[in-house]
């Protein structure tokens, strides 16, 4: 009796220790991972920027050389997806590829950058939805109503299950990228001054002192596509779906954005803009918009481009959610972060954390913010302009570091002839993105806004360097101190099936915490 009493237990805790494997297929897990591209809001916010600030012309090019630099990337990193299945995703990829300090490391880079982006969005969703509701009903509200409200929706959705979750993202991504694509038929039906041009895709266009800071500008909205590998636990076949997500995510990204940013310069006409953007900011989508369409359409728009953020507030909760439960089940957070809810079998206890966190982001910045609602100085565009530029730095070091992972994964198991093609692709594309990240962190005062000599130049991408540091710090110490739980950094399931086993072995009710990697 005793025996199966303690099989029992042993099954619940291994089915709490699990996120549930099936809920979500290749359909829904490319929704879920290109809502957080946000292409509405990229398509309105990210392109006129850099237009406009950077002033490079050639910005639909950027998107296709950084989409055939990602696609390099893709081809190690699916590849390893076929071997590593764990929500930790990154963290987990770099611990078996580099060791586990540097999985350490990576994860708690990966909780800032993340984090960041999503705190990034909550401050602009708050700015925008209030200024709907001033213009259309009247009424003054001040930006972190919404943002708190939204905190706690997407607080409940990511405690429900995740397939809800993907008819969530998925509607709103739908809309909002149909809303794109009609405006890129009517921009080049019923092109600017310079007629139907496709002088954007010009090599000759990417020069000048800005392009630097638009290739960072740029790859950031790529941010998104490398999450499959978090959901690969929830999916049937994680072997086949997370690689064939990834490539069809960095391809569709690639081409919507390319697309999407040359119908801005064929509307505007390419001799004009850069002067456009400057002048007109976010609005010059809504603005060509109306001019061709009417404003029914661009109001409805306008509501949808709001929508597109809420689908990448909650597309990037459920991956941090899915970060801190990883990190929970293997002891580099509180272990009950690392339980599922029994009923929708979701990290309940991580999105728990990550909305308790948001609270307090989207509270200090409210606290801090004395400024008239639209002063483009005040705390809430400040909140949308730093947290996204940080999330960015983070998720690029991410990527580098997971090229080098995955060349030392397949290097050290005896496959780097069989898998040479994906090493050398991983190789390059990692270096690429060391290139990026340099520019990054040289120019991010331009991607800021700072002036000359302002602290924030390094202040805030030292918030990145922090997390490398303290991370790096963490895993040494457990490496000392906690030497069984450093040896199982990365190893997810594997680690639990490896304790099961040794218990089973040795007949005892408590598992064993020695485990090999």
């Amino acid at each position: 009796m005793s025996t199966g009493i303690t099989s029992e237990i042993s099954t619940f805790k291994g089915q709490e220790r699990r996120l549930r494997a099936g809920r979500i297929g290749v359909a829904g897990l490319l929704l879920s991972v290109v809502a957080a591209s946000a292409p509405l809001m990229v398509t309105a916010g990210v392109m006129p920027t850099t237009y406009g600030t950077m002033g490079i012309v050639g910005q639909p090019l950027l998107f296709v050389i950084l989409g055939i630099v990602l696609m390099l990337f893709s081809f190690g990193y699916a590849e390893m997806s076929r071997h590593v299945h764990n929500a930790g995703a990154f963290y987990a990829y770099i611990a078996r590829g580099l060791g586990g300090t540097a999985g350490a490391a990576a994860s708690v880079v990966a909780l800032v950058a993340y984090s960041a982006m999503q705190f990034a969005i909550y401050g602009i969703f708050g700015y925008e939805l209030s200024t709907l509701v001033d213009r259309y009903l009247g009424l003054a509200v001040p930006w972190w109503v919404p943002a708190f409200a939204a905190v706690a929706v997407i607080g409940v959705l990511g405690w429900l299950k995740i397939d809800l979750n993907v008819k969530v993202l998925g509607l709103l991504l739908l809309v909002e990228c149909a809303m794109v694509a009609v405006f890129v038929a009517a921009g080049a039906g019923n092109p600017g001054p310079d007629g139907l041009s496709f002088h954007a895709f010009d090599p000759s266009t990417l020069t000048g002192a800005g392009l630097g800071t638009a290739l960072c500008f740029t790859i950031a909205s790529f941010v998104g596509f490398e999450q499959a590998a978090v959901y690969a636990e929830e999916t049937s076949r994680p072997q086949v779906v997370v690689a064939r997500v990834t490539f069809l995510a960095v391809g569709f990204v690639a081409l919507f954005f390319a697309v999407g940013s040359w119908a801005l310069s064929v509307a505007a006409g390419p001799s004009r803009i850069v002067e456009a953007a400057r002048k007109e900011g976010p609005d010059l989508l809504f603005v060509l918009t109306e001019d061709r369409l009417g404003a029914g359409f661009t109001d409805v728009m306008h509501l949808f481009y709001v929508t597109g953020m809420f689908a990448a507030m909650l597309s990037f909760h459920n991956v941090v959610a899915r970060y801190a439960f990883a990190m929970g089940r293997e002891g580099l957070l509180p272990a009950a972060l690392g339980r599922t809810a029994r009923t929708s079998g979701a990290p309940a206890y991580g999105s728990l954390l990550q909305s308790a966190v948001s609270v307090v982001a989207v509270a200090v910045f409210a606290l801090t913010d004395d400024r008239p609602h639209g002063d483009p100085t005040a705390p809430v565009l400040r909140l949308f302009t730093w947290m996204g530029n940080v999330g960015a730095l983070g998720v690029i070091l991410l990527m580098a570091a997971a090229g080098a992972a995955v060349i030392a994964f397949f290097v050290r198991r005896g496959a780097a002839r069989a898998q040479a093609p994906r090493l050398v692709a991983s190789a390059v594309a990692g270096v690429a993105l060391l290139v990026i990240a340099g520019y990054a962190v040289k120019d991010f005062g331009v991607l800021l806004g700072a002036g000359p000599g302002s602290v924030l130049t390094w202040v805030l991408p030292g918030i990145v360097g922090l997390a490398v540091v303290g991370g790096l710090a963490y895993g040494l110490v457990l490496k000392a101190v906690r030497p069984e739980l450093h040896a199982r950094i990365g190893l997810g399931n594997e680690a639990f099936q490896l304790e099961r086993a040794a218990e089973a072995a040795t007949g005892s009710s408590t598992p064993s915490r020695k485990v090999s990697s």
